[in-house]
């Protein structure tokens, strides 16, 4: 078994990277040190828990709030996101994007895996001695509706290569949730993984104890966490979730940090927030972060207190729910068509600044992708706002029956927002 774990720091260690003439350091010794049955990721002999975020976009303001690495899902202009990383002072864990079953891959068809294979080695070797690099992500998510277990052998061929030409690097590969008959298959067929990474969302806090269950008692990082995903929200009679507010997933990630990750530092290795950007999955803000004009919510002002033990010198606002009418949101709201109804949220601001509301309607969104599959946002429905310059909000019903949400953004006019909304459905 070909692990980067070690006990000891020995004087080898000291030149475990390689510098350039000017003496600029190019590659970081990474490996997994094992203490008294504690796990820590060690970065040229020093300690280094990860306070990361997933995405593309945003690193200037990740090294601001105390962050120090950055996920990404794939190899394409990995150049780019690891030098804006290195300028920064932060790492990377680089993506290897594997061939899903979902998608149609067939990791029994030997020629396809080959091919992958080839063409996934080129990428390792362009990128493995980038100062940025952290570890490599071998597939993320291959295990989603998979049940073709040779997607394991494919993965550990890859991490293989890894510890055969990239020494000074682990790797690791993403599961969604905790798939215990996965888990199992990776202990039989990939001795070449040395980390496990969950992505886990509002189940965070039993991963450690499920993946001990499934039988891996070795270091863990938690390659995706933040607000309750649509597939583990509450639901309403037609089939779609109820988000949370903005303020609701604060207070959720501020929890699902202590219990899921900060309370078991003696085996998880850090961790990395979903999603540092602006990402339509099933509504555009259900897993953002950011608006797409880059506006903060509240869950960054929960990161800095966490990574850095400091309030944010300004705070984003809280709101409430969105209500309709008197209709409670969890039995469903069913409106007839093209009749006038009101809404009605509140927000308040740490910093008493001005707030401005902006009310939208959209319909349903009838892309239902998985696996975090790319989804296009609908447009907002127009000619349907009466009045809705503030915390109130009079509206008409679209004419046409189906599933409609009804979104708010607070603004406080310093770059920060609060998100909330409330699906509805018209029926004649």
């Amino acid at each position: 078994m070909n692990k980067i774990y070690v006990s000891v720091i020995i004087a080898f260690f000291a030149f475990a990277f390689k510098t350039e003439p000017n003496g600029m350091a190019t590659v970081s010794k990474v490996y997994v040190q094992k203490t008294n049955g504690i796990y820590q990721l060690m970065r040229n002999n020093e300690p280094y828990f990860i306070k990361g975020a997933g995405g593309y976009k945003y690193y200037d303001r990740l090294k601001e709030l105390g962050g120090n690495s950055v996920r990404v899902w794939s190899t394409d202009d990995a150049k780019k996101y690891l030098d804006n990383a290195q300028a920064l002072g932060l790492t990377v864990t680089l993506g290897l994007d594997m061939g899903h079953e979902r998608r149609g891959f067939n990791y029994s068809d030997k020629k396809a895996v080959k091919e992958q294979f080839e063409r996934l080695k080129k990428e390792i070797l362009a990128y493995k001695d980038h100062p940025a690099l952290l570890m490599w992500g071998v597939g993320n998510e291959v295990d989603q509706f998979a049940k073709d277990f040779n997607v394991w052998n494919a993965v550990n061929d890859l991490a293989k290569f890894i510890h055969e030409n990239d020494p000074n690097h682990p790797t690791t590969t993403m599961l969604a949730g905790v798939p215990k008959q996965h888990i199992k298959e990776i202990i039989k067929r990939c001795p070449d993984i040395d980390i496990l990474s969950i992505n886990a969302f509002k189940w965070i806090e039993p991963v450690k104890k499920d993946i001990t269950d499934a039988g891996w008692t070795g270091p863990y990082l938690i390659g995706e966490w933040g607000a309750s995903g649509y597939w583990e929200s509450d639901m309403v009679p037609w089939g779609t979730f109820i988000e949370e507010t903005s303020t609701e997933k604060a207070r959720a990630c501020a929890t699902r940090y202590k219990v899921g990750i900060a309370d078991n530092q003696s085996r998880c290795l850090g961790s990395y927030v979903f999603y540092w950007g602006h990402k339509q999955a099933r509504t555009h803000t259900l897993l953002s972060l950011f608006t797409d004009k880059g506006e903060e919510t509240e869950v960054l002002d929960v990161l800095q207190q966490i990574w850095t033990g400091n309030a944010p010198k300004n705070s984003s606002p809280k709101i409430v729910p969105v209500g309709i009418d008197d209709k409670p949101t969890h039995k469903g709201v069913y409106l007839t068509p093209s009749t006038d109804h009101m809404a009605y949220t509140d927000a308040t601001d740490p910093d008493n600044d001005q707030l401005y509301y902006y009310w939208e309607i959209y319909k349903e969104s009838a892309e239902k992708k998985e696996g975090g599959d790319k989804e296009d946002k609908p447009e907002a429905l127009t000619g349907l706002i009466i009045n809705g310059k503030g915390k109130a909000l009079s509206f008409k019903s679209p004419d046409k029956e189906g599933a409609y949400r009804l979104f708010v953004n607070v603004y406080d006019g310093h770059n920060h927002v609060a998100t909330a909304n409330a699906p509805f459905f018209v029926k004649k």
